[in-house]
């Protein structure tokens, strides 16, 4: 209606008062259609979508509406959440879904299996006394990265590392050597307690980096 009341102005010189009276709508109404809404309200539902706007880039798209809000509240919005929500439905805002961790531990399907000498007896009241092994996927913008480490449970340090493209014997056995080298070549008596071996390391890499030591 208002692009018609608009329409007789310009092609038949009518005026705008005269065609709101006749149709019986207020020429406020009219000129809000004309001019845009530059109403306070509109103003600031302008400017928070904005901010949401900025809100969503700065978290690179993984935040949804619930931190949105919450990010927005810290910063002096009064705003509920489903405002936030139905804001970025409008501007077609989601956040994107986490991937899925793909498990790396697997268990073994061969015969052998290591013995549990820890039995969840964690702590260690010594240095090389036992070691926990792990393996880590690193997601890097060139690809995943994959880093094993040894700690030592008695001093809580990493006494060996290794990083490489693949979660192999080789890897782990370059981990477990440098621990081995960092604590003198020699670790008699060490319990090497690890997954390793149900992700396909096989054990025997293991051991004979241990010097002696229960692996």
């Amino acid at each position: 209606m208002a692009a018609f009341i608009a329409a007789q102005g310009a092609e038949h010189g009518v005026a705008a008062a005269a065609c709101c009276r006749a149709l019986g709508v207020p020429r406020s109404w009219y000129y809000k259609w004309k001019d845009g809404d530059r109403s306070p309200r509109r103003a600031r539902r302008e400017r928070l979508k904005a901010e949401i706007a900025r809100l969503f880039a700065l978290h690179e798209g993984k935040y949804g509406s619930p931190r949105i809000t919450d990010d927005l509240r810290d910063e002096g919005w009064r705003v509920s959440g489903n405002t936030v929500a139905g804001l970025m439905a409008e501007m077609g805002l989601a956040a994107r879904r986490k991937k899925k961790r793909r498990a790396t531990t697997r268990p073994g399907k061969g015969r052998w299996r290591a013995p549990d000498l820890i039995r969840r007896d964690f702590p260690a009241g010594k240095i090389n006394q036992k070691w926990y092994g792990d393996g880590t996927r690193i997601e890097t913008g060139e690809g995943d990265l994959q880093l094993d480490s040894v700690l030592d449970m008695g001093s809580r340090r990493i006494v060996g590392f290794a990083l490489g493209e693949h979660h192999d014997a080789e890897l782990a056995y370059g981990a477990l050597a440098m621990a081995v080298a960092v604590r003198g070549g020699h670790v008699p008596g060490v319990i090497m307690h690890t997954d390793y071996a149900e992700d396909g390391v096989k054990p025997r890499n293991l051991r004979m980096a241990c010097s002696g030591g229960a692996c």
